[in-house]
């Protein structure tokens, strides 16, 4: 989920919210003409800021920020504005790039279409060559479009299994320690049948089902199947063909083959209280999970379904307003923004993987020999959009300003999947709406 992470809770998305009905996204703007650069300026005075509200430690945590920023200086005031989150994004794709501030926020796959949009510039000209290079590989991916970083972010997030070791041992079932020797899909399914025939009730798997399928988790949670199976979500600027695949089809069915073992976790708290022994979901359950299981609490990687284990990555994310008029003051904001102090207090308040290499190699949670280590080694081995290669892991979302409608299509089949639909008819119909939305649109080729 553009998504987790601030809002997390509520959209169960860490940077995953797109809470904007995803066809209006792609509807705005017209997009795809003009060159985006902003104007340098001075470099001095006050510059307008934009963020999402979301969880009161995070908010405190962007608000400190800028009040230690302003107060550290003169040349610069930063005027910081909170927008709730539920109407965030929806506030930046109707408001006119005029109108935008220098600095904004954004869910990280919605990044594309506001440069499709020209609400974004390039940031790499006005940010420092040390944050950019300190910027972990895997954010620089969801913030990267044709050589230029248009986006760069304070924390990342990543996807695993949770697991009871005391649930899975007494059921005699070995699990992955690691990435690289994850379960294959028929060793996972092999686990949930062995876990079954100890069970009561036989639902031995929490998906976070009561998050919902056409939400940006579905998305978000379970694309990371197709890449591991050797499909894709798009190839070529095309669905038919990749969503529709042979290998997403079959993996579709894989994961329709488990929805007798999911226990619909109604009250979210399936694995908590000990009804399931895993838990398919993501970095921002660490607290609540740990809190309840203490040492019998394990993180295990998703399985691999031949193509390796994948992870979905990317978060909310920072960059400079297409219009702005005072670029070289946004840059040295964000310079400020991300470095180690504000990284480290944003992601203690809320728990995400930082992105940026000082500070994760700092992090109790994700340092070599943290109980999250398996989410920093996954999100060092980043694939970008494309490149979907069997020795890479972390896959950002594709970069295409038609995202909203990919997301939307893929996750309204999965949810069809899931309740019983065929795989291949589900998918085709996805490919052919999403095709059809690109035809429409020429392409959102951004030039």
């Amino acid at each position: 989920m553009s998504s987790t992470s601030r809002n997390v809770r509520r959209t169960a998305s860490t940077g995953l919210a797109l809470v904007l009905p995803l066809a209006a996204l792609a509807a705005c703007g017209g997009g795809g003409t003009t060159d985006t650069s902003a104007e340098a300026g001075s470099g001095k005075g006050t510059i307008s800021v934009w963020a999402h509200q979301g969880q009161k430690s995070e908010d405190t945590a962007i608000q400190n920020a800028v009040k230690s920023f302003n107060s550290s200086q003169k040349d610069i005031k930063v005027d910081l504005k909170l927008i709730p989150g539920n109407d965030y994004t929806k506030t930046i794709t109707t408001t006119d790039a005029s109108e935008l501030p220098d600095v904004m926020e954004f869910d990280g796959p919605t990044m594309a279409n506001f440069v499709f949009n020209q609400k974004l510039a390039p940031v790499d000209d006005y940010v420092s060559a040390k944050t950019l290079s300190n910027a972990t590989d895997a954010i620089k991916a969801q913030g990267e479009i044709d050589g230029k970083h248009y986006g760069l972010g304070q924390y990342d997030s990543g996807l695993g299994i949770y697991g009871n070791k005391k649930l899975l041992d007494a059921a005699g079932v070995k699990y992955p320690t690691s990435v690289d020797d994850a379960w294959t899909a028929d060793e996972f399914t092999a686990a949930l049948k062995a876990l079954k025939a100890k069970d009561s009730d036989g639902k031995v798997l929490d998906v976070q089902e009561n998050n919902g399928f056409t939400t940006e988790w579905g998305t978000y949670g379970f694309s990371p199947i197709v890449w591991s199976a050797g499909g894709s979500l798009l190839k070529d600027g095309k669905a038919e063909g990749a969503i529709d695949s042979p290998e997403t089809v079959s993996a579709l069915k894989t994961f329709q083959s488990w929805k007798s073992d999911v226990d619909p976790n109604t009250d979210g708290n399936a694995f908590a209280k000990g009804r399931v022994p895993l838990s398919w979901v993501g970095h921002w359950m660490y607290p609540v999970y740990s809190e309840a299981l203490g040492d019998d609490l394990v993180v295990l990687p998703l399985p691999d379904f031949g193509n390796g284990p994948k992870t979905g990555q990317g978060s909310w994310a920072w960059g400079i307003g297409a219009d702005s008029k005072n670029a070289k003051a946004a840059g040295t904001f964000l310079d400020t923004l991300l470095n180690d102090e504000n990284v480290a207090a944003m992601t203690t308040a809320n728990g995400a993987p930082p992105a940026t290499k000082s500070a994760l190699a700092a992090s109790d949670l994700y340092k070599q020999g943290g109980p999250l280590q398996l989410f920093a080694d996954q999100l060092a081995k980043p694939c970008g959009d494309t490149d979907i290669t069997k020795s890479c892991v972390a896959v950002t979302r594709p970069l295409t300003a038609g995202y909203p409608t990919v997301t939307a299509k893929f996750a309204e089949a999965l949810n069809s999947v899931y309740g019983g639909a065929d795989p291949k008819d589900a998918l085709s119909k996805a490919a052919k709406a999403i095709d059809q939305d690109f035809s429409d649109n020429a392409g959102y080729e951004i030039p």
